[in-house]
């Protein structure tokens, strides 16, 4: 399998964070995150690998405004009663914050995971305009990939250089470290009661 992925796996990625765009819930991030690793390994250009994802999220994205957005999405809530029912209990938020924020919402629905999967279909459900949309949905998705695979590929490399010099434990320790750090504030919050 890493063969194949080390040869053959760029569309796989592109496929990977487009269908995660147009909004199934597909691991599109963690394919990023696994090709920026790749790319430190040296099997990818890190540049390559962010164009690809770029080009897959604007596609994605696109895909997911014009088709359930605008076409599909009103005829598809009204056929299915519990949809309905839960699109008359969020829909509402979901507009008024495009109607609030427009292209911000876009931008920044990029780097939120339920959101980035969704946020086409509000923003075409909303009205958006399409010119508007697509300006802050592709400077979203190119901003997005570069940001989570540049720190993929620095990680990786981080990582790599921990385990080739100092062993398997350096490595692993390295992880647990960021994983510590990363789960600081979150268990700040709930000591403190905040959650």
């Amino acid at each position: 399998m890493t063969s194949f992925l080390t040869h053959n796996g760029l569309p796989l990625l592109f496929a990977a964070v487009a269908i995660e765009s147009f909004g199934v819930p597909v691991p599109g991030e963690t394919a990023l995150i696994a090709f920026g690793v790749l790319a430190a390994q040296g099997h990818y250009s890190i540049l390559i690998v962010i164009a690809v994802a770029s080009a897959a999220a604007i596609v994605g994205d696109n895909l997911g405004f014009w088709l359930i957005g605008r076409r599909g999405g009103r005829a598809l809530i009204g056929r299915y009663a519990w949809i309905e029912r839960r699109a008359r209990r969020v829909l509402p938020r979901a507009e008024a914050l495009i109607d609030r924020y427009g292209g911000r919402a876009v931008f920044f629905g990029r780097f939120i995971s339920v959101l980035r999967e969704t946020i086409a279909w509000v923003a075409g459900l909303a009205g958006m305009s399409w010119p508007r949309f697509l300006f802050w949905n592709a400077f979203g998705g190119i901003v997005w990939a570069a940001g989570v695979g540049l720190l993929a590929y620095f990680g990786g490399k981080a990582l790599a250089d921990a385990v080739s010099r100092y062993g398997l434990y350096a490595g692993v320790s390295v992880v647990v470290l960021v994983a510590a750090i990363l789960a600081t504030p979150r268990l700040i919050a709930r000591l403190r009661g905040d959650t």
